[in-house]
């Protein structure tokens, strides 16, 4: 897996101040994408362990509130097979006093089965990533539906969802 950029001190992608890591490669292609030059899957820089170690590191201040993930696709499955131990090792060394935030375009729905069908985006990796974060922001972003009000998503389809309330929505209105 390749990623385009990571973010250190990052506010825009998820509640506090965050380190954000954005993969490369992906298959939805949502016309007026922020981040095209990231569909790319060989785009950036090779994922490698001191890439995992940098970002623990740049993790562990007490000011980090967590760790965003965004793309790029991080549930392309291609992406999940390095993502799904790297979240691993994160929980293993921040447990919960630390937060997981996935941007996805992907539909939850399809991400766990719900959907009642068969999707590429299910793999064997997908259940331990999903046990794995606290908030998925869900859906493909939708340009005629882009919204600059809403707050952490593009457009209005998109959803926030607490994965450890099994999936329920995250605003509060």
């Amino acid at each position: 897996m390749n990623y385009a950029s990571i973010r250190t001190c990052d506010i825009a992608n998820g509640e506090g101040v965050r380190v954000s890591l954005f993969v490369s490669g992906c298959t939805h292609h949502c016309k007026g994408c922020f981040n095209e030059e990231a569909w790319d899957f060989s785009y950036g820089n090779p994922f490698t362990k001191d890439t995992a170690e940098f970002i623990f590191k740049a993790a562990e201040p007490s000011w980090i509130t967590g760790l965003s993930l965004l793309g790029g696709e991080p549930m392309e499955p291609e992406n999940q097979k390095v993502l799904r131990p790297f979240l691993r090792e994160f929980r293993a060394r921040f447990g919960d006093s630390k937060t997981v935030w996935v941007y996805t375009g992907c539909i939850y729905e399809d991400l766990t089965g719900r959907n009642g069908g068969v999707s590429r985006w299910r793999t064997d990796d997908t259940p331990e990533m999903l046990s794995s974060i606290d908030i998925l922001v869900d859906g493909p972003f939708i340009e005629s539906l882009k919204d600059i009000s809403l707050k952490f998503r593009g457009s209005s389809n998109q959803r926030i969802l607490d994965l450890k309330k099994g999936g329920e929505s995250w605003l509060k209105s």
